[in-house]
């Protein structure tokens, strides 16, 4: 480095022109690799990020903005940042978005509405090239700053109807009516649904309202008991919700639960009690958490695509972002993993 370049670091910000001049580019070439480093040869590119590294460089977002009319990040709003589920879909939409020369601005809303609403606002304030929202409920406000900021939005985790524009997600009605529809399969007749923070959770909602239709449709005049954790630890929480259900309905035979963390809390009590999983009680999760398939029996489970929406919206973001023709509403699907914790003995006797 020239002793008049590292003069300029010690005492001023480091420009697009330092960065061009030690890397012998123009300063538009410098601009480009920011904006669309795919655009770049890879030998310019790595001369470029060479340089960036050993000046220090920090690009100046706002005055890119300001040309632009755009910052080159991505606002997202999950509901929750300990959930490992959305966290996978987040890294995976960093990882590819990044590649891309885009950061996210991440947000979180506790499930609540006003949250979200207050994420929306200060994201929309840094002039996002998109913004990404989990789920299909909103606040009307919220929806009204959207529909007016012509910035690209991206629903994820959920299908449904009313977009705001483009949605990525499965059907979680589906997914209840698949948990509650295997139990039944592999003999259960009474079936209840333990879930938690069902009042301001509409994804677990919807498949807990799943559960009951299959239980309705395929065991006739059944209903199948509900019961909601609420908030709070979720294993301890289940722990309770399973000593209460079998307390007061001792014949229920088979569990849907709206979470994994919920299926191994309940597994814990039943073993503290002596029931058999899955002789006595058949039970199944939503998740497959990275524990599902170590527990003893394992548990039965629905994967969620949480890596694949993850890449959905990042690259439905993308097509946006360039004007590009983008499907507004792109199933992902799921899949049933069955596992000890459902598949009784009288039922693997009389399989294939």
């Amino acid at each position: 480095m020239s002793n008049k370049l590292r003069a300029r670091r010690s005492t001023q910000r480091v420009t697009m022109n330092d960065v061009a001049k030690l890397a012998d580019v123009s300063a538009s070439t410098v601009s480009l690799y920011l904006r669309k480093p795919d655009e770049v040869s890879a030998q310019l590119g790595k001369r470029i990020q060479s340089a960036i590294d050993t000046l220090g460089y920090v690009p100046n977002l706002m005055a890119g903005a300001l040309a632009a009319a755009r910052t080159r990040v991505i606002g997202v709003v999950v509901p929750s940042m300990v959930n490992a589920i959305f966290a996978s879909t987040v890294n995976t939409m960093q990882k590819t978005l990044g590649a891309q020369g885009y950061q996210l601005l991440l947000g979180h809303s506790d499930y609540e509405e006003s949250e979200e609403e207050a994420a929306v606002r200060t994201f929309l304030s840094w002039s996002p090239s998109a913004m990404v929202l989990t789920g299909l409920t909103h606040s009307r406000e919220t929806r009204r700053m959207l529909n007016n900021s012509n910035v690209p939005v991206v629903e994820m985790w959920e299908l449904g109807s009313n977009p705001l524009d483009t949605l990525v997600g499965f059907s979680h009605h589906d997914v209840g009516y698949t948990q509650a529809r295997h139990l039944i399969e592999a003999g259960c007749q009474r079936i209840a649904f333990i879930g938690t923070r069902l009042s301001v959770d509409e994804r677990a909602k919807q498949r807990c309202r799943g559960s009951e239709k299959a239980v309705r449709d395929l065991l006739g005049s059944q209903h199948a008991r509900v019961i909601d954790c609420g908030f709070g630890r979720m294993a301890e929480a289940a722990s309770r919700a399973f000593t209460d259900l079998i307390t007061s309905h001792p014949n229920i035979d088979g569990i849907v639960f709206s979470n994994d963390m919920l299926s191994l809390g309940a597994l814990s009590e039943a073993q503290r009690r002596g029931i058999r999983v899955p002789d006595d009680i058949a039970m199944i999760g939503f998740g497959d958490m990275d524990f599902s398939d170590c527990t003893l029996p394992s548990l039965s489970t629905i994967r969620p695509p949480r890596e694949e929406i993850g890449e959905a919206v990042a690259q439905s973001v993308l097509r946006r972002i360039k004007g590009l023709p983008q499907e507004k509403r792109i199933d992902i699907g799921f899949e049933l993993l069955p596992r000890q914790s459902s598949l009784r003995a009288s039922i693997l006797s009389h399989a294939p």
